[in-house]
């Protein structure tokens, strides 16, 4: 009760919030920041733009330590029970007065890969997860990879060569060496844990370990703000300040992290990061995986989860134009029953889905489409990484020998109060041969389907000609 406990520095760190001055919600950055041996990780947008706070968190997964790069700026102190957190400070070895240097450390500075220096710790702590992962190092890894971390100094030539140097000679290091040790400790907070209810003088903050456990407090505390990854909530604490007295992190349900692999879908769970997501829909579905490339960045992928980028209900989530065209469905479980619905009707409104007072989304299942399916997904957005949408589309198509198409499905994000069907476009497109002036007749719909609004991403005419460009785009493709 009112405790969490972590390993930090090889050994376990207990936070009893009675006596402290931190809140459950406090961030890992401004924890760490508070402690006197962890200042290298460094504060600078605060909303998991520059990746100047990167650190890399260890868990337990198949009886193996997985290393995820997360930003600790998006993550809630609450978020690390059960986990083991690792820093800049701890990657160098010191025997009396010599200093060993992580091999990421090392090809950093012969390589030239720092200057001002202040973002290069979250630069590194990526470039060691980097080295403590399975992933081939290719031009467009490293870049993927090093996508959430800003060098403003030095630019990204000498650090991708820093890391060729360093993962193409991986070595065994003293993480390796200790990786028993981190296990047991793991292993002890892991058997003593069951839900935890922190109660504090200004908040409470609820870490259910199983479903039953969290529909029980969202029954008992309904007023609770729910989170999944919490990586939009965050955002909100930091820049606009807002203080949740009551929140429900659903981050511990590994119930809600399943995937299954069936003969007729994918069934994904609604806690399942939208890292692991990627891969299995580079897996299973390569071809709707160009939208998820350009998802955020590798350390919110890390945390980010499909329910909460489906509960938040943005009318411009990237996910959910995705799932229309995939025909997801989304399981809702409460106390006695689970109920099934579809992605379309999920969604009510601005920020609206239909989840009634007591109930959470379970997961998502999406039946693989026909291999005579087109799927296709793009998005127009500031930067090509780590930038919201200001509009994206998703394309179902089936079209018979002669081009002529049997089946159409277009989802926008960005042109409603919530990702929509181009209604009006799909009836006049279908039974059509596909051709160039097919194409422009169709492009006239467009302008019926949808009333966007303009705000701070575009202006309400720039939508409009934007929706027709993607829809020629997609359609010139086929």
């Amino acid at each position: 009760m009112n405790t969490i406990r972590f390993v930090l520095d090889d050994q376990i760190v207990t936070v009893d919030f009675n006596k402290v001055d931190y809140h459950p919600s406090t961030t890992v950055l401004n924890y760490l920041r508070s402690l006197p041996g962890h200042r290298g990780t460094k504060e600078g947008c605060g909303e998991g733009d520059c990746g100047a706070c990167t650190i890399v968190l260890g868990e337990l997964e198949d009886g193996r330590i997985k290393y995820k790069a997360v930003n600790s700026c998006l993550l809630f102190l609450s978020a690390i029970h059960g986990k083991q957190v690792i820093t800049i400070e701890n990657l160098a070895q010191q025997n009396g007065n010599e200093i060993k240097l992580h091999p990421v450390q090392q090809a950093i500075v012969e390589n030239y890969g720092s200057q001002c220096g202040f973002c290069t710790p979250g630069v590194i702590m990526t470039m060691f997860a980097l080295y403590k992962s399975d992933i081939e190092i290719s031009k467009k890894n490293i870049i993927e990879c090093l996508a959430g971390n800003l060098c403003r100094c030095t630019g990204y030539e000498p650090i991708s060569k820093a890391v060729i140097q360093a993962c193409n000679n991986r070595q065994p290091d003293h993480f390796d060496d200790n990786e028993p040790k981190i296990k047991r400790m793991l292993l002890e907070i892991k058997e003593e844990t069951k839900s935890k209810e922190i109660h504090t003088t200004q908040q409470r903050y609820f870490l259910p370990s199983n479903p039953e456990d969290a529909l029980h407090f969202c029954i008992t505390y309904p007023l609770a703000y729910i989170v999944n990854g919490a990586t939009d909530t965050a955002i909100r604490q930091n820049k606009n300040y807002e203080f949740l007295p009551e929140i429900i992190d659903l981050s511990c349900v590994q119930e809600f992290k399943e995937i299954r692999i069936e003969n007729n879908g994918i069934y994904a769970g609604a806690g399942v990061s939208l890292e692991s997501f990627k891969k299995l829909i580079e897996e299973q579905l390569p071809q709707v995986s160009e939208l998820l490339e350009m998802f955020a960045s590798w350390q919110i992928r890390n945390i980010a989860t499909i329910g909460g980028n489906l509960a938040t209900s943005s009318p411009i989530g990237d996910l959910i134009p995705l799932f229309i065209v995939l025909r997801a469905r989304l399981e809702l479980i409460d106390t006695e029953k689970s109920r099934w619905v579809d992605i379309e009707d999920f969604i009510t409104g601005y920020r609206k889905n239909c989840l009634m007072p007591g109930e959470l989304l379970k997961g998502v299942f999406f039946p693989k489409p026909e291999n005579d399916i087109i799927i296709r997904s793009e998005k127009i957005s500031t930067r090509r990484h780590l930038d919201i949408s200001t509009l994206s589309i998703a394309l179902r198509l089936k079209k018979d020998p002669e081009n002529r198409i049997e089946e159409i499905i277009l989802a926008y994000g960005g042109l409603a109060d919530r990702p929509k069907r181009a209604d009006g476009t799909e009836k006049f497109l279908e039974g059509k041969i596909l051709n160039e002036s097919v194409i422009e007749q169709a492009t006239l719909f467009i302008e019926n389907d949808f009333t966007p609004i303009s705000d701070a991403r575009a202006r309400a005419s720039y939508r409009i000609i934007a929706a027709k460009n993607l829809l020629i785009k997609l359609l010139l493709n086929q």
